[in-house]
């Protein structure tokens, strides 16, 4: 009989500080996270959902202690359209102050989707002192703004890949075909955005011009472009080895299929945004075999068994939205954001913008991505070690629609193959 009143009396007060605890959850003001971004676009979307599931593991686990308190993450998101073809950059800006006036957020995730909207809106950002955590917005241009005046932009950091890296990743796949197969005839082809622009002029400038390669040819095409025919017969004409693709628009996945169509001679290996899931076969009626696509972070859309937690949040957001991902720039640095986010509010102990900032500025995260931390200009840092860095990866369509890594050495599966009809120069 006592052990019975002992084992009922026990089981009374875990039930007691289980109610306390559940009720001080409750009374604390939630910590609201701002997702100002375009919500209608497949990273966009894919994002904000990443930031949900995140959010949600954070709560059921007792959410962020500061203090004697423990408080629970909100998620507010707002469509701010600057992924939209003619959406003005002012309209988006409205959207970023929008959220930050009326949810009072104490920081963003994800942000703008065009690198001209970040640009724009660092300014309101700087003004509300309110800390973005940018997981998509790729210009190189807003580091080199928070370096010239770090104490009115500090409150601006990047976790996914920016345009630089994806230089760095798309050189290093240039350098591996040329030594595999010979190839040193490019043509490049892009999106007329600031990042895209931005990538081709780099890529040119420190790897092409320098590694004995001939650019043969150079296109832009604006947002929406949905037919590439033309611009495939020129790379014919032109004997280009390696068409480079750089795109994060949803047409762009025609180019692959008219290049497929078309029997057009040339490796197609760069970047295309709807390439990157697996999903994309069907999309493209089976006819994106042979092509390489960067996907620019390691547990967006890809995942390695050398990355066990890039594993982990694949397995997560199918369980929790019922697909898998799609998106290969976003989702997997929004998800680590919110993570970071809640490291740096406990260690500051404070919700204060100049405290979590301090503390955002010492991350070293091992997460979904591999090693995480900021440079000077508050960019992650990628390289080709995930125990070391961030990482992105390069894989290769078959023709059976298998996805399989091929770059960096440190997670390929495998080496790039040859579609049929294009042959190396040398063996």
């Amino acid at each position: 009989m006592r052990i019975r009143n002992r084992f009922t009396a026990c089981m009374i007060q875990i039930i007691i500080l289980s109610f306390l605890f559940a009720s001080s959850l409750w009374a604390a003001d939630p910590i609201v996270i701002g997702v100002p971004t375009s919500t209608g676009f497949l990273e966009g979307k894919e994002c904000l959902k990443s930031v949900q599931l995140a959010v949600q593991e954070i709560n059921e686990n007792g959410g962020v202690k500061i203090g004697n308190d423990h408080r629970l993450f909100k998620v507010e998101s707002l469509d701010i359209r600057d992924a939209a073809p003619g959406v003005p950059v002012p309209e988006a800006l409205l959207g970023i102050e929008k959220i930050i006036l009326e949810k009072k957020p104490t920081a963003l995730v994800v942000g703008p989707f065009r690198s001209e909207a970040l640009m724009a809106g660092m300014d309101i950002i700087a003004k509300y002192k309110v800390p973005l955590l940018g997981t998509i917005a790729m210009s190189p241009a807003s580091e080199a703004k928070i370096k010239q005046n770090p104490d009115k932009y500090k409150y601006i950091f990047r976790t996914c890949l920016n345009a630089k890296y994806l230089v760095k990743y798309l050189a290093g796949t240039m350098a591996f075909i040329k030594g595999q197969f010979g190839f040193n005839k490019v043509y490049i082809v892009n999106q007329d955005v600031a990042w895209a622009r931005k990538t081709a002029e780099i890529i040119t400038k420190v790897y092409f011009e320098k590694a004995g390669w001939e650019v043969v040819g150079h296109e832009s095409f604006p947002t929406g472009t949905s037919d590439f025919s033309s611009a495939l017969m020129k790379v014919k004409a032109t004997g280009a080895h390696v068409i480079l693709p750089i795109f994060d628009m949803p047409q762009s996945g025609t180019l692959v299929k008219q290049w497929n169509t078309m029997q057009v001679p040339s490796l197609m290996a760069g970047f295309i945004s709807p390439l990157a899931g697996p999903g994309a076969w069907n999309t493209f009626d089976k006819k994106i075999g042979g092509a390489v696509n960067c996907n620019f972070e390691m547990g967006s859309a890809v995942s390695s068994d050398k990355v066990p937690l890039s594993k982990t949040f694949a397995a997560a957001y199918e369980k929790k939205w019922g697909t898998k991902l799609e998106a290969g720039h976003g989702p997997a640095p929004s998800y680590e954001s919110v993570y970071i986010l809640a490291q740096a509010i406990e260690r500051a102990n404070s919700l204060d913008a100049d405290a979590i900032v301090a503390e955002l500025e010492k991350t070293n995260r091992s997460g979904v991505m591999g090693r995480i931390q900021f440079d000077d200009g508050h960019q992650a840092i990628y390289d080709m070690d995930p125990d070391k860095a961030a990482l992105a990866a390069v894989f290769q369509w078959s023709d059976t629609g298998k996805r399989t890594l091929v770059f960096p050495t440190s997670v390929a599966e495998g080496k790039i193959q040859l579609p049929k009809g294009l042959t190396a120069i040398k063996e």
